[in-house]
């Protein structure tokens, strides 16, 4: 019987020290793993950084070039009721040059003298001020086109870069 007590309490010593050597690799394991999503999580938490200021500073440019493109629309709305006033208030008329070797041009009118004197240069003719105003807001359709146009290629310019 003591012999089987003996073999009994070896055992279990051994098994109790298999148990610690286990358990002190599992803990090393543990410890090592541990680390290494530590250091995944930093990683990830750095790029994640990166991609925040990349994308402010992308916010930053986009604003900045809204802003831009919203100032060229407001000055070319201006600019283009300030031509229409002048057109309504017969302030400013447009004209057209004249082809003079049109054969069906039979009647040629004179130059528009300007404030320098007579100008002796092509045949012109002024537009009836309700063709010059609709000519007026199609080149103003044109413009605000262009400038949405230019608006567009910008933030798709910035996006790619």
């Amino acid at each position: 019987m003591l012999m089987v007590l003996a073999m009994a309490g070896a055992a279990a010593m051994a098994w109790q020290l298999q148990a610690w050597r286990y358990g002190v690799q599992l803990e090393r394991q543990s410890a090592s793993q541990t680390d290494a999503l530590k250091q995944q999580l930093q990683t990830a938490l750095h790029q994640q950084q990166l991609e925040q200021t990349k994308r402010l500073v992308l916010e930053q440019q986009l604003s900045a070039s809204d802003q831009q493109h919203a100032q060229e629309l407001s000055d070319a709305q201006r600019d283009q009721a300030r031509l229409r006033d002048r057109l309504a208030t017969a302030d400013l008329r447009l004209s057209v040059f004249l082809d003079t070797t049109d054969p069906a041009n039979g009647c040629s009118m004179p130059a528009t003298p300007s404030a320098s004197g007579v100008v002796h240069g092509a045949s012109r003719a002024r537009l009836d001020p309700a063709h010059a105003q609709r000519i007026i807001g199609i080149t103003d359709a044109g413009d605000n086109g262009l400038i949405a146009l230019r608006a567009c290629q910008a933030y798709i310019r910035a996006l790619i870069h």
